[in-house]
C-alpha cells in the first residue's frame, strides 16, 4: 500500500498537548467557530489527565502545604510516609521552589489564592457536566461527592482554614464522626479504628468520575466530530515563523497564527526554548487498580489525609492513587511508593489483588503558588498559555480551557483572568 502524501494545512490555532486541559481548550475554540488543531505525541489524555483520582472538585480553598509537624518531617526524612517522597537530588535542587512554594501558603497567600480559586471551582461541576452531556460522556459521572478522612483530632483541626474559605463561599459539607462515616461507606474497616479520634468530612458538592481517561477520550472525540483536527507532532520541534506557527507532524506541517502550551508537565521545556521561564516544578504520582475482597466497596472517592492517598471506585476496581513524590520528572519509578501506599489504604479496605502488572506514573506540573498560568504570553505575540494546574489538572481543565478560548477568540471572558495572569511570573 502507498505511503498517504503530507500536506501542509494551516489553522487559525494550534493546541499543544491533549491531557483534558488541551483538549478542553480546542473544543471551547471550536465551540467559538475557529479553525482548530489540537497536537500531541500520543492519544489524547494518556499522561496525568489519565491517572488522577477522578474528582471535580467543588472545594478546595487553600493551597497544599508544606508538612512542617515534627511526626511529618521525620517520616518524611526516614521515608517512612506514604503523603511525601523524594529523591535527595531532586529535593536540594528544588529547595528555592520549596521556599516560594511554602511562602505561598500563609495566611495572607492562602487569602489571596482562595479569591482566585473560588470563582473556577464556582463554574468547575457545571462546565464539567455541560461538556460531558455534549461529549456523551455523563454516564462516567457520578454525584455523592467525596470524603476527607482524618485519623487524629490534630491533622482534623490543620483542616479548619479549608472548612473556613468553604463556609465563606457558600460550598455545603458534612462534618462526620466514626459511626457515620460506617453508615456512608460501610464496605471500609472503621471499627477497627479508634472511633473517638476518626473524624471526616463529606464534600458534597464536588463529582468525580469512574474513568478520568475516558472523560478526555470523549472530549477529544467530541472535538473531532465538530470539526476539530487532530496531529501526532512533538512539540519540542515547534517552531516561530512570521506571521504565526510552524510545526511538523506525521502527516505534514500545521501552520497556525496562534499558538497554546497546554503540555502540563513540559510545558517548561517548549516555554524556555522560547524564551520565556516559569518556576514550573513536577510533583509525580503513581496509581494502581485492585479488585477488592468480598464485602469491602466504596461508592464515593476517599482521601486519607495523613497518609496523602485517595482511593476511588472506577470501572476498574478501585484505584489507589498516592501522594507527592519529588523526584526529576523522567526518572525511573520507584516500586516503594505504592507498596507502601497499599499497606496505609489498607488499615480501611482490604484492597484485594492487583489489577495491573506495574504502577502507572504521572506527573503533576506545579507553579510555587500553585495556580495555573492561563492567558496571552507576555513576551510572545500569538503565544497562549494554560498550564501549572497542579493537584487540580482535572477539575479546572474544562473552565480554563473555556476561559481561555475566550480570551483568544476574543470574546469576554466568563470570569476575571487577572489572577492566573503568566505576568505574576515575569520579574
Amino acid at each position: 500500500m502507498a505511503k498517504q502524501a503530507k500536506q501542509n494545512q494551516s489553522f487559525e490555532v494550534m493546541v499543544l498537548g491533549a491531557g483534558i486541559v488541551g483538549v478542553s481548550t480546542a473544543l471551547h475554540l471550536r465551540r467559538l467557530g475557529l479553525d482548530v488543531a489540537l497536537i500531541d505525541r500520543t492519544h489524547p489524555g494518556l499522561e496525568a489527565s489519565f491517572g488522577n483520582a477522578g474528582i471535580v472538585q467543588r472545594n478546595g480553598f487553600v493551597p497544599h502545604a508544606v508538612p512542617l509537624r515534627a511526626r511529618e518531617l521525620m517520616g518524611i526524612l526516614f521515608r517512612q510516609s506514604s503523603a511525601v517522597s523524594y529523591d535527595f537530588g531532586t529535593l536540594v535542587r528544588l529547595l528555592p521552589w520549596l521556599r516560594r512554594y511554602h511562602a505561598a501558603s500563609g495566611d495572607r497567600a492562602a487569602e489571596l489564592y482562595s479569591r482566585v480559586v473560588a470563582p473556577l471551582r464556582a463554574l468547575a461541576v457545571q462546565e464539567h457536566l455541560e461538556l460531558a452531556r455534549s461529549a456523551n460522556a455523563d454516564r462516567f459521572y457520578r454525584q455523592g461527592g467525596w470524603i476527607h478522612l482524618y485519623r487524629s483530632g490534630s491533622s482534623y483541626s490543620l483542616g479548619e482554614t479549608e472548612r473556613y474559605y468553604a463556609r465563606v463561599f457558600g460550598v455545603a459539607y458534612d462534618e462526620l464522626t466514626a459511626g457515620e462515616i460506617g453508615t456512608l461507606e460501610p464496605g471500609l474497616k472503621i471499627a477497627s479504628h479508634r472511633a473517638a479520634s476518626l473524624k471526616a468530612v463529606h464534600w458534597t458538592e464536588s463529582c468525580s468520575v469512574s474513568n478520568p481517561g475516558a472523560v478526555v477520550d470523549a472530549f477529544w472525540r467530541s472535538f473531532v466530530r465538530e470539526g476539530g483536527k487532530y496531529f501526532r507532532a512533538d512539540a519540542a520541534k515547534l517552531q516561530r515563523k512570521r506571521g504565526g506557527w510552524r510545526l511538523e507532524g506525521e502527516r505534514g506541517t500545521v501552520f497556525a497564527g496562534n499558538a497554546v502550551i497546554a503540555l502540563g508537565a513540559w510545558s517548561q521545556d517548549i516555554m524556555k526554548a522560547l524564551g520565556e521561564n516559569y518556576p514550573l516544578a513536577v510533583k509525580r504520582g503513581y496509581h494502581m487498580h485492585y479488585r477488592p475482597l468480598s464485602g469491602a466497596s466504596l461508592s464515593r472517592p476517599l482521601v486519607d489525609v495523613e497518609n496523602g492517598l485517595v482511593l476511588t471506585p472506577t470501572d476498574n476496581g478501585i484505584r489507589l492513587t498516592t501522594g507527592v513524590e519529588l523526584a526529576e520528572r523522567d526518572a525511573p519509578q520507584n516500586p516503594n511508593i505504592i507498596a507502601m501506599a497499599r499497606r496505609r489504604a489498607e488499615d480501611l479496605i482490604p484492597l484485594g489483588r492487583p489489577l495491573q502488572d506495574t504502577p502507572w506514573m504521572g506527573s503533576r506540573p506545579c507553579l510555587p503558588d500553585s495556580l495555573p498560568v492561563v492567558g496571552a504570553s507576555p513576551t510572545i505575540p500569538g503565544l497562549w498559555v494554560n498550564f501549572g494546574h497542579a493537584h487540580d489538572g482535572f477539575t479546572l481543565g474544562p473552565i480554563t480551557g473555556r476561559l481561555l478560548a475566550e480570551m483568544i477568540a476574543g470574546k469576554t471572558p466568563i470570569l476575571d483572568p487577572t489572577g492566573l495572569s503568566p505576568l505574576r511570573f515575569m520579574a
